[in-house]
């Protein structure tokens, strides 16, 4: 666990600038997260200053959730700039798999850029991974196949760490698969925590070149934190104020001793 709290750690000590271009639904929230856990939110999506703002920013995470011809075309110029100055591209490719649209562009944004991690649910990522999956709306509705062979299938094709978000996260890079098993069925219930939890993994790329650990690092606290929320809230509402409160007061030593995180 001490590498992962060394980066959980290093957030707090240096506060990097994380900008997103994501979706209008969870914009607010994935701000607020990301001051949660001691990194600082930027969302810029005009075409005349989206170059210049991911260059000023250690980690670029895009969203494709409420996805329309202009936002895609900010995203690739923040793409662009990012692999100019060596900032880590994270990519939510929200309901890819629903409709012919979201798939061609996360297939897209893949295909054209070194995207360094990809998070989705099975369904996006068993899409992207080319197995069989359904997705329904934005959430995974059938998928046939093993979850961490998938992973590290897309892993290796894309030379990117792929994680899968679920009851039992994985994170995968081409040879090995790490599992967080932390988390609260509440989180389940409330809209954003997909979104959220790009967010916070954006926020532990800019301070770690181990991307795996850092996206290890991201699940683990936001699992905590919802496993804190989970034991106040009295309800969806209550439960999404408890989960702010909780990462923003989640201390290392916490961190450190209620991890649960597999190694593979």
């Amino acid at each position: 666990m001490q590498r992962y709290t060394k980066i959980f750690e290093e957030i707090h000590a240096n506060h990097p600038l994380i900008h997103h271009i994501t979706n209008s639904v969870t914009v607010n929230d994935c701000a607020n997260i990301t001051l949660c856990i001691g990194a600082s939110p930027v969302m810029a999506h005009a075409h005349e200053e989206v170059a210049d703002m991911t260059a000023c920013a250690n980690a670029l995470v895009l969203n494709i959730g409420t996805l329309d011809a202009y936002q895609v075309e900010s995203m690739h110029i923040a793409a662009k700039s990012a692999e100019r100055h060596d900032i880590p591209i994270i990519l939510d490719p929200v309901g890819a798999g629903a409709t012919s649209y979201r798939t061609k562009v996360a297939q897209e944004l893949i295909d054209t850029y070194h995207i360094t991690i990809i998070k989705g649910n099975i369904g996006e990522i068993g899409t992207l991974a080319g197995a069989e999956a359904k997705v329904r709306g934005v959430d995974a509705a059938f998928f046939s196949g093993q979850p961490d062979q998938v992973a590290m299938q897309l892993a290796e094709a894309k030379d990117s760490i792929v994680v899968i978000t679920g009851v039992m996260d994985i994170i995968g890079d081409a040879n090995r698969v790490v599992l967080v098993e932390n988390g609260a069925i509440e989180m389940g219930i409330i809209s954003g925590t997909g979104c959220m939890a790009s967010s916070l993994i954006g926020s532990c790329a800019a301070v770690s070149s181990d991307f795996l650990a850092g996206a290890t690092t991201a699940l683990c606290a936001f699992g905590i934190a919802g496993e804190h929320a989970a034991m106040h809230a009295q309800g969806p509402i209550s439960f999404k104020t408890h989960l702010f409160d909780a990462l923003a007061n989640l201390k290392s030593d916490v961190f450190f001793k209620e991890g649960k995180i597999q190694e593979g």
